[in-house]
């Protein structure tokens, strides 16, 4: 059994997005080796709880978890997402210069997460072989998707990070380092670490994904047809796109068929007001239903009520829609290196960036399909189902990690001198 010190800056058992990759990742590669989990001090209560509360999870009687952190006082500035991010890179050398002092017994370092590939680790300090990923970044916004929707602060805010990730691409010393010294590096999507051109070391994995749904409708889909979607209301999630193509795609249906149709949003943030307004505007509020939070089992039922997943996200993973396929949803969202590349490759449910009104009206027409040809819809939905199997299912990575810290530690095993010594025949 190989012994991994894994390193996870956001970890937690009860919250989504990163904490809760970083917390399945472990799980996963827990099942078939020994793990050192190091995080935050401020994970350590949600971890401790959920130990308490489920005593019986092998993978748990597996993992060590240690905490490194600052002390508070020293907190005071981390403040908003660039003050974070400087704090993250702070974090990462000061722990590998920890756990360098610990000499911990182990056969590879893994730093999991975030899983960003714009700032560098620093655990070739430890001097074992290292594991760097899922690594990647969210892809700039194309301008017509920001600008005229959210204005000019969301497009230079967007602009001036896209300008920082090539800064650090381009001359952070340390994030080369980082590179050249892992024996495997995992790329999220196919545009990850665009400054580094020895691809070989490189293996793709999503690094998202979700358990096997439970109770899984037989059905094609109810009398009922509804669009869900889940997600922080900001800018890169595209939900002004959701509501614009389901608009135009509700707009052609009888008043029938509008009787038993609606988008579902379910989720909250700073752009909820445009969006509500939007749909006022719009004239479609009696068919939009805003859900601000609901408990994760009633989520559930709206995966399984649910008819199709339209998710236009710009971002360059997606937790959610590994969720939805699991409940053998079709997802409707854009050809980008994040959600569309999620997708089954026979997909036809991928909308290619467009102008503006060009893509919203290509959007409609994937719900339109959906709605009115059932063999299509059949043939998306076991194509959802395929692809989670095959690609997204939580279990499918334990394998996968297995597969890389075995190989690793092949690659890595010392070798025996040849003896100079030059036997004389008798």
């Amino acid at each position: 059994m190989i012994k991994v010190l894994m390193t996870a800056y956001a970890i937690h058992p009860y919250k989504g997005s990163e904490d809760a990759t970083g917390w399945n990742h472990v799980m996963q590669a827990a099942k078939g080796n020994e793990i050192i989990a190091v995080t935050r001090k401020n994970n350590r209560e949600g971890i401790e709880k959920f130990i308490k509360e489920n005593p019986d999870i092998e993978e748990l009687k597996r993992v060590e978890f240690m905490y490194f952190d600052f002390p508070k006082w020293m907190l005071f500035w981390k403040k908003g997402p660039f003050l974070s991010m400087i704090y993250y890179y702070i974090w990462q050398f000061s722990l590998a210069l920890w756990l360098k002092s610990k000499k911990l017994n182990v056969d590879l370092v893994h730093n999991l997460n975030f899983h960003n590939d714009w700032t560098p680790h620093f655990l070739w300090m430890v001097g074992k072989p290292v594991i760097w990923g899922p690594v990647g970044h969210h892809p700039k916004v194309p301008k017509q998707f920001l600008l005229p929707i959210y204005g000019t602060r969301a497009y230079l805010k967007d602009r001036s990070l896209w300008v920082l990730k090539n800064i650090f691409w381009n001359c952070d010393p340390w994030l080369r380092i980082s590179a050249r010294s892992a024996s495997r590096i995992i790329s999220l999507n196919s545009e990850a670490l665009p400054f580094y051109k020895n691809r070989s070391k490189i293996v793709a994995m999503p690094a998202v994904g979700a358990p096997i749904a439970d109770d899984v409708k037989e059905v094609l889909r109810s009398e009922s047809f509804i669009v869900l979607s889940v997600g922080r209301f900001v800018s890169l999630k595209g939900f002004d796109l959701t509501i614009q193509s389901f608009s135009k795609f509700y707009k052609t249906l009888s008043l029938k068929q509008q009787a038993s149709t609606k988008l579902v949003l379910v989720g909250k943030g700073p752009e909820k007001q445009r969006y509500q307004d939007m749909c006022f505007e719009l004239g479609i509020e009696d068919a939009v239903e805003f859900i601000e939070w609901m408990p994760q089992a009633e989520v559930k039922n709206l995966y399984k009520r649910a008819s199709v997943y339209l998710f236009p996200s710009h971002e360059g993973a997606g937790m959610v829609v590994p969720e939805a396929m699991s409940y053998g949803l079709p997802v409707v969202c854009l050809d980008n290196c994040g959600p569309g590349e999620f997708l089954h490759p026979q997909s036809k449910l991928k909308v290619p960036y467009l102008k503006y009104d060009e893509t919203v009206q290509l959007l409609s027409q994937k719900l339109t399909q959906l709605f009115a040809d059932p063999v299509f819809y059949s043939i998306e939905k076991s194509l959802s189902s395929e692809q989670f199997a095959a690609k997204l299912d939580w279990n499918k990575k334990s394998i996968f990690w297995q597969r890389i810290y075995n190989d690793v530690m092949i690659e890595n095993k010392p070798k025996v001198a040849k003896s100079n010594v030059t036997v004389q025949p008798a």
